[in-house]
């Protein structure tokens, strides 16, 4: 387990214990260090968000929290154990947009991923990249599906798992460009990205964040975003709309939650701490160097993902590894 330390905005007013007599409240929140646990490992786009958000948080008064990564079965683990957990507002998730896809893939989860969790704040939004090993013959998305093609599905794309969004971008492209390649999941994206780069797998789609430094040393090739705007990273890439794959938008997303039950105050406690974090110069910096725009907006967004990313996984027949 690897700690990291933020400090979370006091603000639990005393008649929250008044009005909830049966699950009475600390008289302060928090009240003891919070736990915020990433249901991935090290290294991935929702681990560097966590950590940029911790350090413009730290000076805060409060308590500390321990930013504990816990993954594993496509972020249930992780999920789970927050959605057991007291609704107190001391133990948080941090999580992507793999949570959306949760009731489609693991039914059997142990939990209700809609239903046993509070969302508190939508935290920010990343282009992927479409990149490639440099021993791929392809030098725009035009090569890149024609060669696709003349592979007739033996081609290997890498992802973080099955389900996460970097996955599901992938089979948007297999279905909006007609093509076929091979799914390899791996154990989160460090992985991933260390057999792109040893050329083991042939293409992948994911962040910015890990992909582009390497593009930028030549290690991969990059061919274009995800979004329906360029990227402020590498903005000379066109957007695969802009290269021909018609209605083709995707991105990564994260955010905070609490188990079911957690009472407005804390949540709207937490929510003015993040609000106040993103506002700060160090941390807007940290995440245009990481790809990331801050999203505080509403975090209802997880239902409407739910919805959109269910059909693409059933109609795959995806499952996972």
């Amino acid at each position: 387990m690897r700690r990291r330390h933020l400090i979370v905005a006091t603000g639990l007013a005393a008649r929250a214990a008044r009005r909830a007599p049966a699950r009475a409240q600390p008289a302060r929140f928090p009240s003891r260090p919070l736990r915020l646990v990433v249901p991935f490992a090290a290294g991935g786009i929702v681990d560097v968000v966590a950590c940029i958000l911790a350090d413009p948080l730290a000076p805060r008064p409060g308590q500390p929290v321990a930013v504990e990564n816990l993954p594993g079965a496509g972020s249930t683990i992780g999920a789970r154990a927050v959605a057991r957990a007291a609704a107190d507002g001391h133990t948080l998730l941090l999580n992507g947009a793999a949570h959306a896809v949760i009731p489609a893939l693991y039914p059997e989860a142990g939990f209700d991923a809609l239903g046993d969790v509070t969302p508190i704040a939508l935290r920010g939004d990343q282009s992927f990249l479409v990149c490639v090993h440099p021993g791929v013959p392809a030098r725009d998305v035009a090569s890149l599906l024609a060669w696709l093609r003349t592979r007739r599905g033996e081609a290997t794309f890498a992802t973080a798992g099955v389900g996460p969004a970097s996955h599901l971008a992938g089979e948007l492209l297999k279905r909006l460009a007609g093509v076929e390649f091979t799914v390899v999941p791996y154990r989160g994206t460090p992985a991933a990205v260390t057999d792109l780069l040893a050329g083991r797998v042939d293409l992948m789609i994911d962040s910015q964040t890990l992909l582009a430094p390497l593009a930028r040393e030549g290690r991969v090739r990059a061919l274009a975003v995800t979004t329906a705007r360029r990227s402020r990273l590498l903005p000379e890439l066109p957007t695969l709309e802009e290269a021909g794959v018609a209605g083709y938008r995707a991105s990564s997303w994260q955010a905070l939650y609490g188990p079911a039950g957690l009472p407005a105050e804390i949540v709207g406690t937490l929510s003015r701490a993040v609000l106040q974090a993103l506002e700060e110069p160090e941390a807007q910096r940290r995440f245009a160097e990481a790809g990331v725009d801050p999203l505080p907006g509403d975090p209802a967004h997880l239902r409407a993902e739910t919805g959109k990313s269910t059909p693409i996984l059933r109609a795959t027949g995806a499952r996972p590894g």
